[in-house]
């Protein structure tokens, strides 16, 4: 079982008690980039509450995630598409070279 810490964050004036299966101080890197976009969102907007600025951040982050997904598959396509020509150049390059004549079998 994975190692657990404690870790506290701030987030829109709000703390937060979180257990870290991971890093701490990334928890608080993801928090600290909640936080800021909350807040980001906030000041856009007139009486802006949390709940609202936590759905309109959520709604952001799911849009960035989406669009790295695609450019994720977008990009393994790529490299599933350039393995296979490298492939069938390698298969011709260690092929044997059967367009060149034989030297014809000496005669008895």
């Amino acid at each position: 079982m994975p190692s657990t810490e404690g870790v506290r964050v701030t987030i829109f004036n709000q703390t937060y008690s979180l257990v870290a299966s991971e890093e701490p101080g990334r928890i608080e890197v993801l928090a600290q980039r909640v936080d800021d976009l909350m807040s980001k969102i906030a000041a856009h907007g007139a009486n802006v509450d949390a709940t609202r600025a936590a759905v309109l951040a959520c709604l952001h982050l799911a849009d960035e995630l989406d669009t790295l997904e695609q450019q994720l598959t977008n990009l393994k396509q790529k490299v599933e598409h350039k393995a296979r020509e490298f492939s069938i150049l390698l298969d011709e390059a260690i092929a044997p070279d059967t367009s060149s004549p034989r030297s014809p079998a000496a005669s008895p």
